[in-house]
């Protein structure tokens, strides 16, 4: 039998496609359910937050501006790469929740299937959202969603992968670009996602993934004029009525701590809490004497 030495995994950051250590250089040891160490994960800094919502910034034009038919492509394309790396995350799962293998596999294929029914949602939203109006005047009126931008997304605590996906999903399937600060206590399995993002078909930049510190990583993403939402997910009561009045500055979106069954099969709720909806007036103009209208 060899003694070989396991090769130990490096977790990083995933910011604009790349995979950076956290400026700082800081990093904090991650634990199992029982204490027993897992890997060092980036402690992510208030700079490294910032350089998030760059990246994420400068994605936002070109996938907005993308098909919704594609958009669900690409995130039907993570589901698939997802699926290939099933027992890699079973097992990053079962250490992070304390779950056993059996029940940690049920919760891969339960986020894997949440990504499909996301992918699926990216053009039919604007059915169910917009249409046209019925207004008293020769005018059409048609009303459209559009996504609002930059997200910050404070993934839960409890459900590292599930919960992760179920809050995230929405955000870009939408046309939304995400900052995401992955579960403090369990962020390995949101790392690793993010080098599945990075294999598939997602833009660099549309999700970018922080771990560390949630107050400390948080605190200047709900304080920054450049990011237009805030998903409280992951946050607990005193800090989210922090990071509220910290996002009021600018008018930023928030949606608030609520409890979640991420195991039940989600509403659109998510989907359109990070929505604009663009109204467009049109004269319908006339045709012939008689005043008939198209």
């Amino acid at each position: 039998m060899s003694d070989r030495l396991n090769v130990l995994k490096t977790y990083k950051l995933y910011v604009g496609g790349k995979f950076p250590r956290s400026e700082s250089g800081r990093v904090y040891e991650v634990s199992d359910s029982k204490g027993k160490w897992l890997a060092n994960a980036p402690l992510s800094s208030r700079k490294d937050a910032r350089d998030a919502v760059v990246a994420a910034r400068k994605a936002f034009g070109a996938w907005s501006g993308a098909t919704a038919y594609n958009r669900g492509q690409v995130l039907y394309r993570v589901a698939e790469m997802l699926e290939g790396r099933r027992e890699q995350f079973t097992r990053e799962v079962a250490d992070a929740e304390g779950l056993s293998k059996s029940k940690a596999a049920a919760v891969v294929d339960a986020t894997i299937d949440r990504w499909v029914w996301y992918a699926g949602w990216t053009d039919k939203i604007a059915q169910v959202l917009g249409g046209g109006n019925p207004v008293a005047g020769p005018f059409f009126n048609l009303s459209s969603p559009e996504p609002t931008g930059v997200v910050a997304v404070l993934a839960p605590q409890e459900s590292s992968f599930l919960g992760l996906v179920s809050v995230l999903a929405p955000v870009i399937a939408t046309g939304n670009a995400a900052v995401v600060v992955a579960s403090e206590k369990a962020p390995l399995p949101a790392l690793s996602l993010a080098e599945v993002l990075a294999t598939s078909d997602v833009p660099g930049g549309v999700v970018n993934v922080l771990s560390g510190r949630t107050a400390e990583i948080a605190t200047p993403l709900a304080a920054h004029q450049d990011v237009n939402a805030i998903d409280l997910a992951g946050a607990d009561e005193v800090l989210a009525k922090e990071l509220e009045i910290a996002a009021a500055d600018n008018l930023k979106r928030v949606l608030r701590p609520q409890p979640v069954d991420y195991a039940e099969t989600p509403g659109i709720d998510r989907l359109t809490a990070f929505l604009e909806t663009k109204t467009v007036w049109h004269p319908t103009g006339s045709l012939g004497a008689s005043g008939s209208s198209y």
